[in-house]
């Protein structure tokens, strides 16, 4: 059961993300009820991997090496970095386009070097497909893209620091849940 609802929530995160790209004319149709009815679907789909990824059963796949974590940690930090480039416009805001989906590429990507069980390779693999799907689906639709203005070297160290502490509060929820997410 877990592994069914993991990928049900997979798809009911995914989905309602791409409307927009994919039946533009309906989705807008929609209007702002629209939103409300998809933003529900995706905080489904959020709860329903929880619950998935939770109930799944051990299937082990593959054992990574312990210094992948070490690499996946940085990654981390990377994605938490991005995501703060998406409000804060250092210098890096300017030349990546996409900044909270390749966020979410680092973190996928760094939880897949560290979990080698089946549950883990669909969750995180999943949303780095959903993550790349999404990527080419916006630069199919939209082409142009206005860099930000205003940039500063002093921004892309702003947005570090607050990538920074972003991820030690996820560090340390981590760490509360009982999985420490740094090598001994």
């Amino acid at each position: 059961m877990g592994y069914g609802v993991l990928i049900a929530g997979i798809a009911l995160f995914a989905v309602p993300h791409w409307a927009r790209r994919l039946v533009p004319d309906r989705r807008a149709a929609w209007g702002d009820k629209g939103k409300g009815v998809l933003s529900v679907l995706m905080l489904l789909g959020v709860v329903a991997m929880v619950i998935g990824y939770r109930n799944a059963g051990f299937v082990n796949v593959w054992v990574p090496p312990a210094f992948m974590t070490h690499i996946a940690n940085l990654l981390i930090l990377i994605g938490f970095w991005f995501f703060a480039l998406s409000a804060i416009n250092g210098t890096m805001a300017a030349r990546v386009r996409h900044k909270q989906l390749t966020g979410v590429k680092a973190w996928a990507v760094a939880h897949l070097l560290v979990n080698g069980d089946l549950a883990s390779i669909l969750l995180f693999g999943g949303m780095l497909a959903w993550a790349v799907v999404s990527v080419i689906l916006i630069n199919r639709a939209n082409r142009a893209w206005d860099r930000p203005a205003h940039t500063s070297v002093l921004k892309d160290v702003i947005a570090l620091g607050v990538g920074a502490g972003l991820y030690a509060v996820v560090a340390a929820i981590h760490t509360w849940l009982g999985y420490y997410p740094f090598p001994m």
